[in-house]
C-alpha cells in the first residue's frame, strides 16, 4: 500500500525541476493537495494503486494536435473512457486529431509521453494549447495529475483546478462530450 503524504517533499532534491517547479506554483496559490510516490505509471492500469489509495479518479491526460501541427489540445478524460479522435475532431471542429510530438510535449507542457498533465499548463506561456475536459470529470470532487513526473500522483480539488490553477495561468477550458460507446 502507498503512503498518502499532504503537500510536497520534505526533501526536493531528488526531485526534478520542474516537479518541484508545480510544487513552488500550487503552494504560490494556497492550492492543497494529497500525494503519494510509486513506481513508473506508464499506463492507467499503472495508475491503480494510487487511484485508489488517494480516492481520486485519475485522468488520460493526452496532448493531440491536427493535422497540420498548427492546433495543440490537452485532453482530460476519464481513465477509463475510450478516446475517439474522430468524435473528438468533430466536436471541436478540427481537422483530424492524432498524438503530439514527445518534443511538442516537452516543449508546450514541460514533460516527457506517460507524464503529461493539466499541471504542465504553468510552461504554456505563449497559449499554444487548448484545454479540453471531457464533462464527465466535472462530478468529481477531486481529480488525479502527474507533477510533471509519472513516480508521483497528487490529489486535487476539481474546483480548485477550475477556479484558481487555470486562471492563474491563463486558461480557460472547453468542455467536451466523449461517448462511452464503440464509434470510432
Amino acid at each position: 500500500m502507498l503512503n498518502v503524504k499532504e503537500g510536497r517533499p520534505a526533501d526536493s532534491a531528488a526531485r526534478s525541476e520542474h516537479e518541484t517547479a508545480v510544487y513552488d506554483f500550487l503552494d504560490g496559490l494556497g492550492i492543497s493537495y494529497r500525494r503519494v510516490d510509486h513506481a513508473p505509471a506508464h499506463t492507467m492500469e499503472d495508475c491503480r494503486e494510487a487511484e485508489e489509495t488517494l480516492g481520486i479518479t485519475v485522468c488520460k491526460n493526452l496532448l493531440l494536435a491536427n493535422r497540420q501541427g498548427t492546433a495543440h489540445y490537452l485532453l482530460l478524460m476519464p481513465g477509463d473512457k475510450p478516446f475517439r479522435t474522430k468524435t473528438l475532431s468533430a466536436e471541436i471542429g478540427s481537422a483530424r486529431l492524432s498524438f503530439d510530438t514527445s518534443e511538442n510535449l516537452a516543449r508546450l507542457l514541460g514533460t516527457y509521453p506517460g507524464a503529461a498533465s493539466i499541471l504542465g499548463l504553468i510552461y504554456d506561456r505563449e497559449k499554444e494549447v487548448q484545454l479540453l475536459i471531457d464533462r464527465d470529470l466535472l462530478g468529481e470532487e477531486f481529480l488525479g495529475a502527474h507533477p510533471l513526473e509519472n513516480t508521483t500522483s497528487l490529489a486535487l480539488r476539481l474546483s480548485d483546478i477550475l477556479d484558481v490553477f487555470l486562471p492563474a495561468v491563463g486558461h480557460r477550458p472547453m468542455f467536451v462530450s466523449l461517448p462511452v460507446g464503440e464509434e470510432s
